[in-house]
């Protein structure tokens, strides 16, 4: 019982400290920091990548958005890369004014393996451009997207992350839970790591890469999380990623819980995949270029599933010294209590903050938000679940919200 108690402080202590740090960092995000000097004044030529598998209902309406961005439009050109499409995604992009590429690959139908197959060709063409953005196609982009992606460039920044909103949290209880989650992370990991010079991270959509980045190797991811794969990657090689909360893009997400759980189990998934292939590397970059970056980048992929596991542990460990006489039962309930009620209750009051902050109507979000918990209570079955079940298949997220621009913006 000795060697459990100190095993149970010892865990206790590794959680404390973990998200005390975590608070110090997303306090950050409250400080508004001077814009960066520009290095240079260009206007950029951009390549907008879309890949797409049959997206006939949406692809149109971002083509739209994209089109009438506040920048030159002879400098930036539509792809969509028509994956493995069996609709009219590839003649409703043409007839949109896109530029498409085909593909056909059974076996490997994720968004990383078809951004590794249409950059391979741009790099061998040596495409005249100076950087990409890659959109999902059910997002619909801000009209200053680009001219704001443009001044990052300028300013000396490579790769970077733009503010991820939603074009439907109000539909349910499921898309609020993410636009809650999305706008919090935002706000306090994203924007609080740029103030403190550390490093965001690739969110999925919405982002911009220099095209020199790529060139010497490509793009090469190979987990079902490809944003968070070049991330790590990134901060690994000593680079940290930009933000850009003015380049906004707007996301559709999903309704249905079933469909939900099976893309952030997909999610999960494709953490533990990073987690095996990169923590030993953070770990080195950590001891080679000893910089906080760095070492911010090793606690992120350890505080996922790992600090779940160790928080489990802990769980287990009061309940075998209750049950060994080791710990009263009224502790045993503090010590219960105190793990779920973060868990269950400050998403909610989190979720008023961040609306707040973010200036989002609150009434409207009433649903989602008395909801959250239970969102993000579900992502810990998730979770659990994925620890000794992962499904590894590619499922497709139905996407047919005809919502364009001038509806959002």
């Amino acid at each position: 019982m000795k060697y459990l108690y100190i095993l149970q402080q010892a865990l206790v202590w590794v959680i404390a400290i973990f998200w005390l740090y975590q608070n110090i960092v997303s306090i950050c995000a409250l400080v508004k920091l001077k814009d960066k000097k520009l290095k240079e004044k260009k206007n950029h030529r951009f390549m907008a990548i879309i890949p797409a598998h049959n997206e006939a209902a949406v692809v149109g309406n971002l083509i739209e958005s994209l089109k009438k961005q506040d920048y030159p439009r002879e400098l930036y050109d539509i792809y969509v890369i028509a994956d493995n499409c069996t609709d009219e995604t590839a003649k409703i992009a043409k007839d949109a004014g896109a530029i498409v590429y085909k593909r056909f690959d059974e076996a490997h139908k994720t968004k990383g393996y078809a951004l590794q197959w249409f950059l391979k060709q741009k790099i061998e063409e040596d495409a005249p451009y100076d950087a990409f953005c890659v959109f999902d196609a059910d997002n619909i982009v801000d009209v200053n997207f680009l001219k704001n992606m443009n001044k990052k460039l300028c300013q000396g920044e490579d790769v970077v992350q733009g503010y991820r909103d939603i074009k439907n949290p109000t539909d349910n209880w499921v898309s609020g839970g993410y636009a809650i989650f999305y706008w919090t992370m935002n706000r306090f990991y994203h924007l609080a790591r740029y103030n403190l010079g550390l490093s965001p991270l690739i969110n999925g959509t919405g982002f911009m890469v220099r095209f020199d980045v790529i060139k010497p190797n490509g793009w090469k991811t190979k987990t079902l999380t490809e944003d968070i794969e070049f991330s790590l990657q990134r901060i690994i090689s000593g680079h940290k990623l930009g933000w850009a909360a003015d380049a906004i893009v707007y996301d559709e997400q999903p309704v249905d819980f079933k469909q939900s759980w099976s893309q952030r189990s997909r999610w999960t998934v494709g953490h533990i995949q990073c987690i095996k292939e990169y923590t030993k590397q953070l770990a080195v970059a950590v001891k080679e270029h000893k910089t906080l970056m760095n070492f911010d980048g090793l606690l992120y992929i350890l505080g996922s599933i790992p600090m779940f596991v160790i928080t489990i542990v802990l769980l287990l460990a009061n309940l075998i010294m209750y049950l060994g006489n080791g710990m009263t039962g009224a502790d045993l309930i503090l010590n219960y209590v105190r793990y779920l009620v973060p868990t269950f209750v400050l998403p909610v009051v989190l979720g008023l903050i961040i609306m707040k902050l973010e200036n989002k109507p609150i009434k409207p979000m009433l649903k989602g938000l008395l909801c959250f918990p239970i969102f993000m209570g579900s992502w810990l079955v998730i979770n659990f679940k994925c620890l000794f079940k992962r499904e590894t298949k590619w499922e497709k997220i139905e996407h047919v919200r005809d919502i364009k621009i001038n509806e959002v913006a």
